[in-house]
């Protein structure tokens, strides 16, 4: 955090493989911080499972290249299948079964502002070429970036939960209850540890196995949506007219709770550093726009696929089960001789489902194939977050705190924390209590966002950090919006889950969380405001800014110096600043 008061800068310009690079050639004005931990001289800052970079095929005489975009194909679809975890398909059939087809408007919108985001996480990785937590690291003070740290933490940790959750349902189902939830956790320990050896046999295989498990679930999830042959007709209304005829309040809270599922805090995270894995040269503007340019399309794409996904799940709910009561989906649970017939009370309530009902009353009511086929889909969600979780949470941990662990480790302590609480209730509740988790976890994770929305259009509205590539006035007021109304909707979502506890106690406990939580948003926001241009809130900096006009100084560390004084005279209007004036 750079403020007015003496800063020590580098007194030497940046090197990048070994290479001396002049301000002239470096379209990034922060270099990668060095790790705490000892490497040798050629090894890359941060590497993970980056042990290889894909290299970007030459082809100067063409605009647009299917080589190249293929090149660049992978990131954008590990950072898709945050949006096809089992809790957003819980959001998605729960939407179908409340609303039908009328909120599917809501997803559509949702999923335009997650690739708005994804794009200025993706172009933060690639100008800087440092991921959003290695940027917090270096421009937050220390109280701050811990505290970031940790809320970033609990997001990945209740978004593994969901992912435990939705395996252990998933291996029920398929070995119709002889696994029992609580084993089919114990499972998850084991198969995470395997799926990420992968990563030994090469990214490109990585990324070939997390798009087969997209496959999967568009296989899955599209066979149900064949079968069942919901109306094109309301469904094309439900998604492009925005208006919800006869909705009450559980369809606005719905609504609210599908924007929380699908826009997912440590994505944001997890998207700027995966860009990290190609080869670009940063310091040439024409090869870092080209990398946004295919970066953008790819990340279209894989959001395309995941929404055509998500809409096969609404709709089939929508369909089959919309104002179906306890009553209907009994007698039909009965006569396909289920051996789940008491989820259903005899009565004339609306159906309430989850994902462990929903595959239960697809087999009532289109055969046990249709109960398979919807665990299998599941089953493939659970896995393919779990992995990406567990990738995010190693970044997150090395680039805020500069410390690396092992694949091993950090899904040890990661997993370990997720479990033991999914464990406990899966041992001594039953499976409400088990899917009733995912409420909780919904509203943790929506907490969360502040803190990786304001941090990734702070940065990227920057100058000093993305030079040319930096948000124009179009993108930070758009941005600003969006970030806002995003945040209000998912502190509405809050609002409404703590309301229902109907305890005095949880009360008294809400509000004085929510004092500190706020604290620490208007502290974020506050820096947010000032990198868009609001400099009157900039007290300390006040003098430098009637000086140099430059209102992101505030925000410049461990800058080379020639850099520094070379900006300082650009703006200071034909008066020249010593060098040794600038470092003090």
């Amino acid at each position: 955090h750079i403020t007015c008061r003496e800063q020590s800068f580098d007194q030497s310009p940046p090197q990048e493989n070994g290479v001396i690079q002049t301000t002239q050639d470096q379209h990034s004005s922060i270099s990668p911080p060095s790790s705490t931990v000892s490497r040798a001289p050629d090894d890359e800052p941060f590497s993970t499972y980056f042990e290889e970079k894909v290299p970007i095929p030459e082809d100067v005489t063409q605009m647009f290249s299917f080589r190249k975009l293929w090149a660049f194909t992978g990131p954008g679809f590990l950072m898709s299948i945050a949006y096809l975890d089992p809790g957003n398909i819980e959001s998605d059939l729960q939407s179908g079964a409340k609303a039908g087809f009328k909120l599917l408007w809501v997803l559509l919108g949702a999923t335009i502002i997650g690739l708005l985001l994804q794009r200025l996480a993706a172009r933060l990785g690639v100008v800087t070429g440092m991921h959003l937590a290695e940027v917090c690291n270096r421009q937050y003070p220390t109280v701050p970036r811990i505290i970031l740290w940790l809320m970033v933490e609990l997001a990945i940790i209740g978004s593994d939960m969901q992912e435990v959750i939705g395996c252990a349902i998933a291996f029920n189902l398929l070995s119709v209850g002889r696994i029992p939830l609580w084993g089919g956790v114990l499972i998850t320990i084991i198969d995470t540890f395997v799926f990420l050896f992968l990563d030994k046999y090469g990214l490109r295989k990585l990324e070939a196995f997390f798009g087969f498990l997209i496959t999967i679930m568009a296989v899955s999830f599209g066979y149900e949506y064949v079968m069942v042959r919901p109306d094109q007709g309301e469904l094309l209304k439900g998604m492009f007219l925005p208006y919800c005829e006869g909705c009450g309040p559980a369809q606005m809270e719905q609504a609210v709770g599908i924007v929380g599922a699908v826009i997912m805090p440590h994505n944001i995270y997890l998207h700027s550093a995966l860009v990290k894995s190609r080869s670009i040269d940063r310091g040439n503007k024409k090869e870092v726009k080209e990398a946004n340019k295919y970066y953008f399309i790819e990340s279209t794409i894989a959001l395309f696929i995941s929404f055509l996904i998500n809409v096969f799940v609404v709709a089939v709910f929508a369909e089959a089960f919309y104002e179906k009561t306890n009553i209907e989906v009994n007698a039909m649970c009965n006569a396909s001789d289920s051996p789940h017939t008491d989820l259903f009370p005899l009565d004339n309530s609306r159906l309430q489902v989850d994902i462990y009902k929903g595959g239960v009353v697809l087999g009532c009511f289109f055969g046990p194939v249709a109960l398979y086929i919807w665990a299998i889909g599941i089953l493939a969600a659970g896995q393919s977050s779990t992995m990406t979780g567990t990738y995010s949470g190693q970044f997150v941990m090395e680039g805020f705190l500069n410390l690396r662990w092992s694949r091993f480790a950090r899904v040890l302590l990661t997993r370990s924390i997720a479990i033991f609480p999914t464990l406990l209730v899966a041992i001594f509740q039953d499976v409400q209590h088990l899917t009733g988790m995912n409420d909780f976890l919904n509203v943790l994770q929506s907490m969360q966002l502040p803190f990786a929305l304001i941090p990734i259009l702070t940065f990227t509205s920057l100058t000093s950090i993305m030079n040319d590539f930096a948000n124009g006035l179009v993108w930070k007021i758009g941005g600003g919006v969006v970030i806002l109304v995003v945040c209000a909707i998912n502190m509405h979502f809050v609002v409404v889950y703590v309301t229902s506890l109907r305890s005095v106690a949880l009360y008294v406990l809400a509000g004085f969380l929510c004092i500190a939580y706020l604290c620490f948003v208007g502290y974020l926001v506050w820096h947010c405001l000032i990198a868009l241009g609001v400099s009157c809130l900039d007290v300390s900096c006040l003098a430098s800014r009637m000086l140099t006009g430059h209102n992101d100084i505030y925000l410049l560390k461990d800058m080379d110096s020639d850099t520094m004084v070379e900006r300082l005279e650009e703006h200071v209007g034909g008066v020249v600043i010593n060098s040794d004036t600038v470092r003090s």
